[in-house]
């Protein structure tokens, strides 16, 4: 988009910069801009919102290995419906990101099929087994910006401390898969009466705030970084506040499913609603929506883990975790806007300022010469989520045929037009 647009009545929304009023915003040549000429393009956003891109630093998108799945191409297409114009993607892929040739093949799909910008997370050990470090310089050069094994915890405390101080010597940040499988392992839900009265081995909350004790304590140790992903319990919460009350280095997200659902998702066996970590209780629901709140969670993600039928339509214990989530999260988090937990601004903060604060990427504000990756919503729109409407390969999601309120209705990313449902741009 080499003209000049202004995008005008439309309530703006930067926490970097502090804005949130009605206003003008025009973008030009890829960036936005503070000054445009007299015949400039003019689009009329009266009651809607104009914010910095989505920025989802927890995703699967599959590729390379298991593209049958989500691709590059599907994953990142429906991220620009979800108003999000970068994604972080994790590392267990087939082969694991885990050297500089992974890592090179899915930024050079990225470039070619990408609907946003992709930021590769490479593996904290070589093929996520846990027993040595991967190559970070390696990996940093060809282009990650933090090391994980997200779907597998690291279970040698050596090792996850040698990794803190190794990343921070490449500048990376660690992002922890925090789980203690001598407790999770065989477990398919959340450990109480339900799962005893469904005959399933249940995960206890133990089994995540164990580990993220080790990581925190860690943390601290080496006085190194750490954010820890999916974060699904009250006790675990309340680890990650006491620590950060204490100086540790750390960060934390959770995603729509935990402050929108519970334990009882799972009720008939419903493989849709199985993930890693669990569906919790109510409890602990409304502890992740006061972290939220307070500010012990720093960001939203979707942990988004595409599956197709071969992986969920089978036995809920053999059942595969995870739900997609890019097309799903913005309408959750308008949710908790709508009940007053949070305010726009503290939304637009979870989803896209902090993501890029914690990632050290670019984006996340609406700064004049900074690049035109922008979102407008329509907090009024609603519509029925549909397995037909869906842009994602997989239909994994608990969310199926919910009717939902607020959602992207443009996503312009480095000024490319990648979504646009109203045909704004036509």
């Amino acid at each position: 988009m080499s003209e000049c647009i202004v995008f005008s009545g439309g309530r703006i929304i930067d926490p970097v910069n502090g804005i949130d009023h009605v206003g003008e915003l025009a973008i030009a040549d890829g960036c936005i801009v503070a000054d445009s000429p007299a015949d400039a393009r003019r689009i009329d956003l009266t009651g809607k919102w104009l914010i910095p891109g989505l920025i989802d630093m927890h995703v699967h998108l599959r590729e390379p290995g298991e593209e049958y799945k989500e691709t590059i191409a599907t994953g990142t297409r429906a991220a620009a419906a979800g108003g999000f114009t970068a994604v972080a993607c994790m590392p267990n892929t087939r082969p694991v990101n885990d050297e500089a040739a992974v890592t090179r093949l899915i930024l050079e799909n990225a470039a070619a099929e990408g609907s946003a910008r992709v930021y590769p997370v490479g593996a904290i050990s070589r093929g996520s087994r846990g027993e040595e470090l991967a190559e970070y310089g390696e990996m940093k050069a060809a282009g990650i910006r933090a090391v994980s094994d997200d779907g597998l915890p690291v279970v040698d405390s050596q090792l996850m401390r040698r990794a803190l101080e190794y990343a921070a010597g490449h500048g990376l940040l660690v992002i922890s898969h925090s789980e203690e499988h001598a407790l999770s392992r065989g477990g398919s839900m959340n450990e109480g009466a339900l799962s005893t009265r469904m005959g399933l081995r249940g995960i206890p909350t133990a089994a995540e705030s164990i580990m993220i004790y080790r990581e925190l304590a860690l943390a601290e140790l080496t006085g190194q970084r750490i954010h820890i992903a999916h974060v699904s319990a009250a006790s675990a919460i309340d680890l990650i506040r006491q620590a950060k009350a204490r100086g540790v280095r750390v960060t934390a997200e959770t995603a729509p499913h935990y402050f929108t659902l519970t334990e009882a998702a799972v009720d008939g066996y419903n493989t849709h609603a199985k993930m890693s970590p669990p569906l919790r209780s109510e409890a602990d629901r409304k502890a992740v929506c006061q972290a939220l709140v307070d500010g012990t969670f720093d960001a939203i993600a979707t942990d988004h883990a595409p599956h197709s039928v071969l992986e969920k339509e089978v036995e809920f214990d053999q059942a595969a975790n995870g739900i997609i989530g890019l097309e799903s999260a913005l309408p959750l988090a308008l949710a908790l806007v709508r009940k007053g937990l949070i305010t726009p601004t503290r939304l637009v903060e979870l989803m896209s300022a902090a993501p890029a604060r914690i990632l050290g990427v670019e984006g996340g504000s609406l700064t004049p010469g900074g690049p035109a990756d922008l979102a407008i919503i329509d907090p009024d729109l609603e519509f029925l989520f549909s397995a037909e409407d869906l842009y994602s390969k997989s239909k994994n999601s608990p969310f199926l045929d919910w009717s939902m309120q607020g959602r992207a209705i443009l996503t312009i990313c480095n000024g490319r037009i990648t979504h646009d449902i109203l045909g704004l741009f036509g």
